[in-house]
């Protein structure tokens, strides 16, 4: 196939482009939840303060989303990508000082709107470069996103100990998110997506059970990765009373055993099967946050994110890959309805833990996490039926 995109420039070369689209999204998203301690006691707000900003933002992603779509419909999603790195930066640098609480809940109202616009604009363009390519990289870029949230994770600790201060961390994320933009306003992939339908023509079945089995598993993945994301650096310093410098690194070892368990899944796939893999994931989740809540240390805190990291890096490309083979005909509106689910995810995650942190504790909170991928065991064990699933292949394009 030939490597040459629209425009002329390689399809290589826009593929790494788009990579950097990922990694501004995960360093700033990263820069800004390891930033929250920093944000409550500059702006003198409680974490029930910080869970109402956090449901603004998943709420604001989620219409993102939508506009996302309207946008890349009518000029093609190299735009709405653009669009929404800038309003990502521009939002990034109005969290960088202090400002009224109520300025300061609309600066993350628009950084939601932006962040959800990314999400989605990336996931088109990374469709399309690799269809381009003709060869997958999509795990390749979300490494891009994950490598980019430890920097960030990284960067946020150094800042800190050297006494630069956390804007210092998030002013770098704002920087890069806008010269990713400006960069790619022109140089990212100028093609356009292809809509389906949600019912296989010719075999007539319905592809519900394949967005609920697959959408969660998302869910549920999200879930974990949105409380651990959120919470593990307020958790650390908070209560467990980890230095200012040590609260980030337990969201560090979070996304290293994301990063891992990432570039390992495609190997183990094959020998385990996906069943097999995916009740394990599920599991591990389980395990990872089950002993942060049973070791209040934090050692045994980091530990257990590092673990939770290891099963949610194996759910999130798992479900994506069984929601797409399972329904081959219509996979790029499956995949988007089943994108859908990791917005309830992440307001679970991010919101209940925080509401539950003054009546109960961050500690005990973290059962939330449990108690969801107990409830979704059961659901997984569908994927057997789902791998059993024979839609008309698409036609080649």
């Amino acid at each position: 196939m030939n490597d040459v995109s629209g425009g002329g420039m390689p399809a290589g070369a826009r593929a790494r482009l788009i990579g950097a689209g990922y990694a501004a999204q995960g360093l700033g998203y990263a820069a800004v939840v390891t930033a929250l301690p920093a944000f409550k006691d500059r702006q003198g707000i409680d974490d029930t303060f910080v869970s109402v900003v956090l449901l603004l933002v998943v709420v604001a992603a989620a219409g993102g989303s939508v506009l996302a779509d309207r946008i890349a419909a009518r000029w093609g999603s190299r735009y709405a990508l653009a669009s929404g790195l800038f309003v990502v930066g521009a939002a990034l640098a109005g969290t960088t000082f202090w400002s009224p609480n109520a300025v300061f809940a609309l600066i993350f109202l628009g950084y939601g709107i932006g962040l959800g616009a990314v999400d989605a604009s990336l996931s088109m363009q990374g469709v399309l470069v690799q269809a381009r390519l003709g060869r997958s990289v999509m795990s390749r870029l979300f490494a891009a996103y994950t490598a980019a949230a430890i920097a960030a994770a990284l960067l946020m600790s150094a800042s800190i100990e050297t006494g630069a201060g956390a804007a210092v961390a998030v002013a770098v994320a704002a920087l890069f998110a806008v010269l990713v933009g400006l960069v790619g306003w022109r140089s990212f992939e100028p093609g356009r997506t292809q809509r389906s339908s949600v019912v296989h023509a010719e075999t007539g079945h319905s592809v519900r059970p394949v967005v609920l089995v697959c959408g969660m598993l998302v869910f549920t993945a999200f879930l974990v990765d949105s409380a651990v994301s959120t919470w593990s650096s307020v958790y650390l310093q908070d209560s467990l009373t980890a230095a200012a410098s040590v609260a980030p690194l337990g969201y560090a070892a979070y996304q290293g055993a994301v990063l891992v368990s990432r570039l390992a899944a495609d190997h183990v796939m094959p020998r385990a099967g996906r069943l097999i893999l995916a009740l394990g994931a599920l599991a591990v989740c389980g395990v990872g946050c089950g002993l942060v809540v049973a070791l209040p240390a934090i050692g045994a805190a980091i530990t257990g994110f590092a673990i939770a990291g290891i099963g949610v890096g194996v759910l999130v490309p798992l479900a994506f890959s069984a929601a797409g083979e399972a329904a081959r005909e219509s996979s790029d509106e499956v995949i988007a309805k089943v994108n859908l689910f990791n917005y309830g995810g992440a307001l679970l995650g991010a919101v209940l833990l925080g509401a539950l942190s003054e009546p109960v504790g961050l500690r005990w909170a973290f059962l939330i996490p449990v108690i969801a991928v107990i409830a979704t065991l059961p659901l997984a064990r569908r994927l057997r039926h789902l791998a059993a699933y024979e839609p008309v292949p698409r036609p080649a394009v």
